[in-house]
């Protein structure tokens, strides 16, 4: 046996000798550290927080555990799917008893509701003539909106504002009642921020290729995907959290709760230096490391890597990010075990103090188990701009009981149907800076701002939601992905061409 070492175990070597911290241990934190810690890296993960997961959180509430921030997640691009059979969950995985998406607030008096079109796509109907669309935009709409066949086709990709797009081509009232509801409701941005190209791929060439925007959706929907796009977990998505910093501590890593990090330096040798302290202040000791990855928040991320992001880390990122408090009120309401208005519901902007709620226990067959006939589980969401000065969330200046009352109120509407005072069980409020999707406009170009800038600094590197967009999805591949780099540049010293 040849007493050189071979380059594998060189390589083997390397790996167990470069540190590495995370700073956060939400899901694209936990994820980064994962793709770490199975290289043989040693890791160790700081958490402000005295619990790991970051929006993805639960609580009991009416004697349920039910998910507070992230319910499912997309499986679009299949990272998700991957990771769940990876840290053996693939049998707690589960597909939405009810997928249905209304819309209300329509008509004279803001009362009416209706079903989302199945022939639409973002809230664009295919055909404006049917049936299914007229409560949305009655017979002056379908008239405006079929104007769209007779207009010429636009060139490929010449409109990318969702809003300036769909209100030249159909009219104001699919824009206004149709579109925005959806995009406001689902992602808090509303259509003009919206950028078509990544929000509906091939849209814009489809609209080219047929001649119309109607056209092009039914073009779209011919290749839309067949099976369920939403998944989640028997017992709540908390069960991901678990099995993650489990599997993190097979393989010897850290996790530490209530540690945050006041500030990291790179020193001269290219090492970073992490400083933290414990909720009392005092400070808590971190070994050097040859690898930072934040995966914090926007505020914290700008305040740690302005030093090595300058000017990528500045307010753009989050100028249409406003903050959104989900109240969850577990009811007994026999009426509801129907789903009378399917699985989610989402108000006409303007027509109500709610942007939208989540019939959870319509949607989650385990859930609705749970809680048994009659108990449902209503996730009822109030945004706020960011700018807005309201630090602790749209209703920071009312009390729990308060809070509850308005989300009852607000529910009754949204469902059409009244709920009692009395039928309420229990209620929780959380809230959360809504991360923008991707397919937000200029999105795109501020994440590469931001990578090229810390790719500068060896050894860096930043995930989250604020840089992947919203959605599990979308952060668990792009955790995935900026790990691989950053740990391919310290072991190989260069990333290999792929």
């Amino acid at each position: 046996m040849s007493e050189t070492p071979e380059p594998f175990d060189d390589l083997v070597t390397h790996a167990h000798d470069t540190r590495v911290v995370v700073v956060g241990a939400g899901i694209g934190g936990l994820v980064a550290a994962l793709e770490c810690a199975k290289v043989g890296m040693p890791v160790t993960v700081l958490e402000a927080a005295d619990h790991a997961g970051g929006t993805i959180a639960e609580a009991e509430v009416g004697g349920l555990r039910v998910d507070l921030g992230a319910t499912s997640w997309s499986t679009a691009n299949g990272a998700v799917d991957a990771l769940v059979d990876e840290l053996g969950l693939s049998s707690l995985v589960v597909e939405p008893d009810d997928t249905t998406t209304w819309i209300a607030g329509l008509g004279r008096s803001g009362s009416g509701a209706a079903p989302v079109p199945a022939d639409s796509v973002l809230g664009i109907p295919a055909n404006p003539w049917s049936e299914e669309v007229r409560p949305f935009i009655g017979l002056n709409g379908a008239w405006r909106a079929y104007l769209d066949r007779l207009r010429p086709p636009l060139t490929i990709g010449k409109e990318r504002n969702l809003d300036r797009l769909v209100r030249t081509r159909m009219g104001d009232a699919v824009v206004d009642r149709m579109v925005a509801p959806l995009s406001a409701g689902r992602f808090g941005v509303i259509p003009s921020r919206v950028d078509v190209a990544a929000a509906a791929p091939g849209l814009s060439s489809a609209l080219t290729r047929t001649g119309s925007l109607g056209g092009a959706v039914a073009d779209l929907l011919v290749d839309r995907p067949a099976g369920p796009r939403l998944k989640s977990l028997e017992g709540g998505m908390l069960r991901l959290v678990d099995a993650l910093v489990e599997k993190l501590s097979a393989l010897g890593a850290q996790v530490v709760t209530g540690a945050r990090v006041t500030a990291v330096e790179r020193g001269a040798d290219d090492r970073w230096a992490v400083s933290a302290a414990d909720p009392t202040g005092e400070p808590i000791v971190v070994a050097p490391a040859d690898v930072l990855i934040v995966a914090t928040g926007h505020a914290d991320a700008r305040r740690l890597l302005s030093p090595y992001a300058g000017a990528a880390l500045d307010d753009s990122m989050t100028d249409a990010a406003p903050l959104r408090e989900v109240v969850t009120i577990v009811v007994d309401a026999p009426a509801l075990d129907a789903a009378p208005r399917g699985a989610e519901v989402y108000a006409v902007p303007g027509t109500r103090r709610a942007s939208g709620l989540v019939h959870q226990t319509a949607r989650w067959a385990w859930l609705s188990q749970a809680a048994g006939p009659g108990r449902h589980v209503l996730s009822v969401a109030f945004d706020v701009a960011s700018d807005a000065g309201t630090d602790g969330g749209p209703h920071a200046g009312l009390d729990d009981a308060a809070v509850g009352e308005l989300a009852r109120g607000e529910a009754s509407a949204l469902l059409g149907l009244a709920l009692d005072e009395a039928a309420v069980r229990g209620v929780h409020r959380a809230c959360f800076a809504l991360a923008r999707p991707a397919s937000t406009i200029g999105h795109g170009e501020a994440t590469d701002a931001v990578r090229r800038a810390t790719a500068g600094a060896r050894g860096l590197a930043a995930v989250g939601s604020w840089l992947a967009g919203s959605g599990l999805a979308q952060v668990v591949a792009d955790a995935q992905a900026e790990a691989e780099r950053v740990r391919r540049m310290v072991l190989w010293g260069s990333a290999p061409a792929s």
